[in-house]
C-alpha cells in the first residue's frame, strides 16, 4: 500500500466528505444537546456544549478542507500527501469522538460516529500509504488515545468551574488550557514522529507532563466525589505510561534508527 496515490486520492474524497458531514452534523444537532441538557437543569452542561461543538466544528470542518488539499496532492503524485492526511484525520478522530459523549449523556443519536470511523479508516490508511511500520504505529496510536482523553479532561472543566467554589473552582479555572494544551502536543507529537523530528521526545514529554498536572488533580478528587474509578483519570495514567516509555534508553534507541531509516 505504500505511495499507492490513487488510494489515497479515494480516502481524500472519502476525508472532504467527513468534513462535510461534521459541519452539518454539529449544526443540527448543535442547540438539540444544549436544550436537552438546559431542560434536565444542567445548564452547566448545556454551556459546554456551546463552547466545545463551536471549537470541534472550526478544527473539524478545516480538517475537511484540508483534505482538499492532500487530494491535490496524491492526484499529483507528491510524496507529502499522507503526511498532510494523517494530519487531518487526526483533527477529525478527535471532532467525530466528542460529540458523541455529552449526545448519549443526554439519551440523543451519536450521528458523528459516521465521522469518527471514516477518520479511523483515514489515519491508518494514511499511514499504509506512507510507509509507516508497526512499531511507530503502535506508540501513536496509544498517544492518540492520550490525545482524545487528555482534551475530553479539558471538556470537564468547563463544566466544573461553573459548579464549583474556592479551591477546586481555581484548579478547573488553570487546569482547563493546561490540558488542551496537553492535547495539542500530543497531537504535534503524533505527527513529528511521523516525519522523523529529533526533538519528538521533547515535546512527548512535554505533552505527557501536561496531561499528569492539568488530569491527576481533577481525576482524584473527582473519584471522591462519585465514589468509583473516575474517567479522567485514563487521561494521565496512560500519559504517565507514555512518559516512561519515551525516557527508555531503548525507546530512545528506536527512534534514533527510526530517524535514520531512508525515507
Amino acid at each position: 500500500m505504500k505511495n499507492n496515490f490513487k488510494l489515497g486520492a479515494v480516502l481524500s474524497v472519502l476525508g472532504i466528505i467527513a468534513g462535510l458531514l461534521l459541519f452539518y452534523f454539529l449544526a443540527n444537532t448543535y442547540n438539540t444537546v444544549i436544550d436537552i441538557h438546559v431542560g434536565e437543569g444542567r445548564s452547566d452542561e448545556g454551556n459546554t456544549v456551546r463552547i466545545v461543538y463551536a471549537v470541534l466544528g472550526w478544527w473539524g470542518t478545516a480538517a475537511g478542507a484540508l483534505w482538499a488539499s492532500v487530494l491535490y496532492g496524491f492526484l499529483k503524485r507528491e510524496n507529502w500527501a499522507w503526511f498532510w492526511g494523517a494530519t487531518a484525520a487526526t483533527i477529525q478522530l478527535l471532532a467525530g469522538f466528542f460529540p458523541m459523549i455529552p449526545a448519549l449523556d443526554g439519551g440523543l443519536p451519536t450521528p458523528t460516529l459516521i465521522v469518527f470511523i471514516l477518520a479511523a479508516v483515514l489515519w491508518f490508511g494514511m499511514l499504509f500509504i506512507g510507509g509507516i511500520p508497526k512499531r511507530i504505529i503502535t506508540l501513536t496510536f496509544i498517544a492518540g488515545l492520550a490525545y482524545v482523553l487528555t482534551f475530553i479532561d479539558g471538556v470537564a472543566p468547563i463544566s466544573k468551574y461553573q459548579t464549583s467554589q474556592g479551591f477546586w473552582n481555581g484548579v478547573y479555572a488553570i487546569s482547563q488550557q493546561v490540558n488542551w494544551w496537553g492535547a495539542a502536543a500530543w497531537a504535534v507529537f503524533i505527527l513529528a514522529v511521523f516525519k522523523r523530528k529529533p526533538w519528538a521526545i521533547p515535546v512527548g514529554i512535554f505533552a505527557a507532563s501536561m496531561s499528569i498536572i492539568g488530569g491527576y488533580p481533577m481525576g482524584i478528587n473527582n473519584v471522591f466525589e462519585v465514589q468509583r474509578f473516575s474517567m479522567f483519570l485514563p487521561a494521565p495514567i496512560i500519559s504517565t505510561g507514555l512518559l516512561i516509555y519515551l525516557l527508555l534508553s531503548s525507546t530512545q534507541r528506536m527512534f534514533e534508527a527510526w530517524n535514520a531509516e531512508e525515507r
